[in-house]
Parts: C-alpha cells; structure tokens; sequence
C-alpha cells in the first residue's frame, strides 16, 4: 500500500458548516467536570443557590466577551492556524512560537492526554483491565482518534457530530430527569458559609467552559468565515450557558443547594434519584463519550497549530505538509499523537513520577492551565494591538462596546493565571519550565519566519 501523498503547497479546504463546527466546539467543551465536579466546587464557594446560579451566567457572560474577541480576529485573520496568527501579527515570530511551542507540548497535547484519561477511568469501570487499565484506555483512544483524523475530514467530522450529539442528548436526559421525573429536594441554604469565596467559584466555573476557544482553529476549514465564524462563535457560547445553567438547575432540584455541597458526582445523584441505580452507570456511559469527544475536537484543532507552525518555520517544515487528498496534515497528527501518547504514560512510570504528577488527570490540568491562560490573555491583548497597528485591514465583525468588553476578558484571563499559579502543584511549575525550553529550541531551530509567511 502506497503512502499518501503530502503537498507542502497544498491548503485546507472549507468544508465545514456552522453545525460542524459548533460540534467540535462544544465537543471539546462539555467534558467530565460539569458532570462530576464542577457544580459540587462552585457550590462550596458561594453562600447561596442564587449565588451559584449566578456564577454560571457570570460565566457564560465572561465567555461570550471573549468570543466576541475571538469573533472579530477570526474573521480579519481567518487563517487555519487560530491563535498562532494573531499573536505572530500581534507581538512577531519569537512569541507566536512560544505559543505553538507551549501548545503541542504543554497546552493541547496536555489536554489530550488528561482528557483520554477520563475516558480510561470511566472504560475502567465498565470493562476492567487490571491497575493498568485506564492507561491502557487512554492510549487507545489517542491512537484510534488519530487513526480517525488521518482518514480525513470526512470522518472526522461525522465522528465528532455524533459524539457530540451523544453527549448533548446525554446532558438533555440529566436536565429532563433533574427537573421532571426525581423528586424535589428544593433549593435549602446551606449549613455553613462557603469554603472560599465567589472568586473561586468562577475560577471552577471558566475552567468548565474551558475550549471554546478552539473554535479559532476551525476558521481557516469554515465556509464564508468572515459571515460564519461569528455564529460559530456566539452559537457555542449560547448553547453551553443555557447547557449549563439548565443541568445545574435539574442538580438543585433533585439535590437541594446543601446535597450539591455535600459532594461529588452530582450527575449519578440526580440520575439515581430518577431512575434508580442503573442511571449511575448511564453517567460513567456518558462522561466516557462526553472525553472521548473532546479529545477527538482537540486532536483536531490541535493538528492545525502545528501545521501553521510548520508553513511558518523552515525547521518544522514538515508539519506544514497538507495531505490534499484527506484533507489533514497527517503529519501534525502524528507528531501531536506522539507526544499526547508521552504524557499519558509519564505519570505511570514509577513511584517518583506518581509522587511528583499524583493523579494522572489532575496532573494534566497543572500542567495545562497557567501557560494556557498567559497565552489567552496576550490574544485579547492583540485586539488593541492589531486594530493600532493594521488599521486597514478588513474587520467584518468588531467588539461592541470596545474596549470595556476587551478589557472584561483581558482581566478574566489575568485572574485565571493567577489561580493557576496559586493554586495548582508540581505540574504547573512543569508546564512554565516547558515553555521555557522552547527559547532555545527557537534558536536553535534558526529563529524568524519563512520567507512568504503571513505577517
């Protein structure tokens, strides 16, 4: 069998409507966290339902400023490699390579690996392996979800819309049963006031709408991007607020505001109250397909950054190598599935690995999340700067209420790094240390930009 051809000249076809890209969007967004987690952290700190209630439209509302940020880039610089771009127009080559740098060694490859995790632990309830077993998950699903991608477009795209239209019916199911069949346990106030504070609450909220920003990388493969990358945009944000405040009503209603205080799982909970036992392991079903989405989305527009690293940068040439035929830079994909396979099995290796990640998931979360939030914010930043610096370029879409909205997002991701920081272990410091290391190979790698690279 013969190798596909690669053409280094060749460029992503637009291919993708609104619907498929809201469904890689929010594929990556709604993981495990809202089902298990997040609802239960965000109720520990606030004082109120209502409060809690709040943090979720705050967040919502923080999101969107962000998506209009996001909206008004995509679509002047609707280019395949998202973020990449705007950062190298906005602050020059040496930093937009710190950032592809970061996310295929720290951002989006970290974020694969955790993400394939939760789908091994919930497969490991379900079909045990041995103490092995939720590795073993997770690096079959890394490698069975790029098998995918290298197929192409085609199958990507209708893997993803199924998974995510699975997960969506999923959460519908948990909002139906919540607020319509469990029985009511009211919104009580709680025993005692919250564990820290409101400023906590949002940061677990935002990390549950953590991805949406994904949907940068789907613009240069979105047909008319500069009419629908912002229905893209805004449809995903408004289809997960209302996701998500709905399900965290149906957990008020059955659980009462202390029982979502009282712990963990709060899915299972609702669904057991409903329909039994059984409707436990319909959650384990569904976290699994909800992170198995997720790292397929991931994978996905992961590829893309390395492959606009690679049409920028002699050195990694060979990321930028398009397959036209499939219509994927099969190259990217391999090399991104490499090191997402790296991280999975690095927590695994021996007690001192373990003592210094702890859990493998938790430990791709410290990883990711500083690193992740210092480059969001440089992006906002770039609203300013390129709307000063290129004033003549086309902008089909511009922030309303500019610049307070730039600004509101701008401070959110502040915050965000600073919680990161503050708050995660031994994996952070990892992360920081990574995208260090990516100066020298800059260097190394001999520095600037290809000659004819988008400035």
């Amino acid at each position: 069998m013969n190798a596909p051809e690669t053409n280094p000249s060749a460029a992503p076809e637009r291919h993708l409507g609104v619907f498929d890209a809201i469904c890689i969007v929010v594929g990556i967004v709604i993981g495990s966290f809202i089902f298990f987690l997040g609802p239960f952290l965000v109720a520990l700190n606030t004082a109120s339902w209502d409060m809690m209630l709040l943090a979720w439209v705050g967040g919502g509302f923080l999101c969107l400023c962000g998506a209009l940020c996001y909206a008004e880039l995509s679509t002047a610089y609707p280019k395949a490699g998202g973020e990449y771009s705007y950062l190298a127009r906005a602050f020059g080559p040496e930093l937009s390579f710190l950032f592809v740098w970061a996310r295929s060694t720290v951002i989006q490859t970290g974020s694969i690996a955790m993400l394939a995790y939760v789908f091994g632990k919930n497969m490991a309830q379900l079909a045990p392996l041995g103490s092995r077993g939720p590795m073993v998950y997770a690096l079959l699903a890394i490698v069975a979800l790029t098998a995918v991608n290298i197929l192409g477009w085609k199958a990507d795209k209708w893997t993803q819309n199924i998974l995510t239209a699975a997960k969506v019916l999923g959460v519908a199911a948990i909002i139906v049963v919540g607020l319509l069949v469990a029985p009511a346990a009211g919104p009580s106030e709680p025993a005692g006031p919250p564990d820290v504070g409101f400023g906590l609450a949002m940061v677990f909220v935002l990390i549950t709408f953590g991805g949406w920003n994904e949907a940068a990388y789907v613009a240069g493969e979105v047909r008319e991007p500069k009419r629908n990358m912002l229905r893209v945009l805004l449809g995903s944000i408004a289809l997960l607020t209302a996701l998500y405040l709905l399900v965290n009503l149906a957990y008020l209603r059955t659980l009462g505001f202390a029982g979502l205080r009282g712990g963990p799982a709060v899915a299972a909970k609702t669904m057991a109250a409903g329909v039994g036992a059984w409707g436990g392991t319909a959650i384990t079903v569904l976290i699994a397909l909800s992170a198995l989405g997720a790292v397929n989305g991931c994978i996905f527009t992961g590829s893309r950054g390395m492959y606009a690293l690679g049409t920028d940068h002699k050195a990694f040439g060979f990321l930028g190598r398009w397959q036209p035929r499939l219509g994927a830079p099969v190259n990217a994909l391999i090399a991104q599935a490499a090191i997402a396979l790296a991280l999975a099995v690095l927590p695994n290796l021996g007690p001192g690995f373990q003592k210094a990640f702890g859990d493998a998931a938790q430990a791709m979360v410290d990883y990711t999340a500083p690193v992740f939030w210092l480059f969001m914010m440089l992006v906002g930043l770039s609203v300013f700067i390129l709307r000063t610096w290129q004033p003549a370029i086309e902008r089909p879409f511009r922030v309303p209420f500019f610049p307070a909205t730039v600004v509101l997002f701008v401070l959110m991701c502040g915050y965000m790094l600073y919680s990161g920081l503050a708050y995660t272990k031994a994996g952070a410091l990892v992360g920081v240390g990574v995208l260090l290391a990516g100066l020298p190979v800059y260097l190394l790698a001999g520095g600037g930009r290809q000659a004819g690279a988008a400035s």
